[in-house]
């Protein structure tokens, strides 16, 4: 008999333009999970907590499907709720780097979150990871960054580190938390960076084939510099499978992101 996969439970999806509320969460016993945006913008939730429990912060939709395929391989016996908000990503690339508005966001996310009771957390953006950082220190429900586990193992690999991103607001914190990580096993590491230049417009155009093959074509020559390339966006993974004759390692965190919210599973339950 095969196990139960992972169950999809719902999405927020939550855009403020202009303003900011503060959602309001309630969890409570319930035969489903239903979620409901109120006249005034407050969100109510009601919760079972009869399997597992993950909360998955989103700041665009594109990252909801592959992860959730993901989490039903390797953590089947669970609950995927996903909150999403497009304009944490989109306040970031206009502002250039993450502001202290779009973390406080972030927080709330997660304290809703964890009113919800949740058993843990994944944010599954790295545009906005180091504000992760600081939440951690304000909410008691475990939180994985779905990178944080292939920045280690490009460390381990080699010294010479390949980043690839199509928008800069990716690119910059990704470097720096490859950096960290190496530093917290004690290896020097030297990091290339590379901007997929004109991918990311080719995805606005909805031209996903020319974003690919600008895509490939970054990796591709970065990888003839260096010991090892990491894919600094989730939404890139689905290329790996198509990067044949590579001569180093490319790595993209979705599966060990969620090979790593499974072990922190393990230390919670």
């Amino acid at each position: 008999m095969g196990r139960k996969k992972a169950e999809d439970t719902g999405i927020f999806r939550l855009v403020f333009p202009k303003f900011w509320r503060w959602p309001w969460v309630c969890g409570q016993a319930a035969d489903e999970v239903q979620s409901q945006v109120t006249s005034n913008g407050l969100i109510h939730y009601e919760s079972n907590q009869t399997m597992t429990t993950i909360a998955v912060i989103h700041t665009t939709p594109v990252t909801v499907e592959p992860i959730k395929v993901q989490i039903s391989e390797q953590i089947p016996d669970s609950r995927v709720v996903n909150i999403i908000d497009d304009s944490l990503l989109n306040d970031v690339r206009e502002a250039g780097h993450l502001t202290p508005e779009v973390a406080s966001r972030i927080h709330s996310y997660m304290a809703n979150a964890q009113a919800m009771r949740v058993d843990i957390i994944l944010n599954a953006c790295s545009s906005v990871g180091e504000a992760v950082d600081s939440v951690r220190n304000f909410v008691s429900t475990p939180v994985v960054k779905i990178d944080e586990a292939m920045a280690e193992e490009a460390s381990v690999i080699g010294r010479r580190i390949g980043v690839v991103a199509t928008v800069s607001t990716t690119l910059d914190p990704t470097v720096r938390l490859v950096k960290k990580k190496a530093s917290e096993i004690g290896r020097t590491v030297e990091v290339t960076e590379r901007i997929a230049e004109g991918a990311f417009e080719a995805l606005l155009r909805g031209d996903i084939a020319r974003h690919d093959d600008i895509l490939k074509s970054a990796i591709s020559t970065l990888a003839q510099q260096v010991d090892v390339v990491v894919l600094a966006q989730v939404s890139m993974a689905r290329l790996v499978p198509h990067l044949d004759g590579m001569r180093v390692p490319v790595l993209s965190s979705l599966r060990s992101g969620v090979a790593a919210l499974k072990r922190a599973l393990g230390n919670v339950l």
